[in-house]
Parts: C-alpha cells; sequence; structure tokens
C-alpha cells in the first residue's frame, strides 16, 4: 500500500476516514489536465492515484485496486486531490447503481481476472 510497510492507513490520511463527497466505488473520477509540476509534491500515494486517472476517467475501486492502496485511503486521497482541483469527482455518472455501463465494466473486469 505504501512505500513503507510499516506506515499505518490512518498516518496517510492525517486520521480521516471521512469524506464529504459519497464515494461509491463506482463514482468515476477524471482529471482535465496534468500538473507535472504540483504533482512531484504529492505523496507517493497521491502521486499514484494522479497518475493513474491521467489516462482516462477511473471508478473508485479500480483507482484503489490499480494503486494497491486501501479503499478507504483512496477516498480520503481523492477527495483531498479534488480539493485542490488536480481531479474531478464525477458524481452524478451512475445514476442508478444498476446501470449496464457499470455492468459491463464490472463483467469486463472479472474477465481480465480469469
Amino acid at each position: 500500500m505504501s512505500s513503507n510497510p510499516w506506515v499505518r492507513p490512518y498516518v496517510l490520511t492525517g486520521g480521516r476516514t471521512q469524506t464529504n463527497h459519497q464515494l461509491y466505488v463506482h463514482t468515476l473520477i477524471s482529471a482535465s489536465h496534468f500538473d507535472a509540476r504540483a504533482a512531484s509534491k504529492l505523496t507517493p500515494e497521491s502521486r499514484r492515484l494522479y497518475d493513474r486517472v491521467r489516462l482516462g476517467p477511473q471508478s473508485v475501486a479500480e483507482l484503489s485496486a490499480h494503486c494497491g492502496i486501501s479503499l478507504g485511503v483512496t477516498r480520503v486521497l481523492l477527495e483531498d486531490l479534488a480539493s485542490t482541483e488536480h481531479l474531478q469527482i464525477n458524481e452524478g455518472a451512475y445514476d442508478s447503481p444498476f446501470d449496464h455501463r457499470l455492468l459491463k465494466r464490472v463483467i469486463d473486469g472479472l474477465s481480465e481476472l480469469g
């Protein structure tokens, strides 16, 4: 999860566990641009998330899995990045938890695992 395995998750979030936004596992996160100067000042975990999002919009769960960061920590770090306008939280991207696009992405992801 961290570059140092002895660092506890609450240290990465400054002890925070709650977010102001409701970040579901299927909430899409995007970045309109990449700021290399700002990225160089981020923590390693935030930097991994920021680097990953520049590939295109991704769900909170995808970012957590690809970056190897726990879901709770991912949510807090993503909100921090959004508050500094590095990322956008697209809360309305999936109004229904049964959206066919989400289900297709889940099926595609499961197919990649098997």
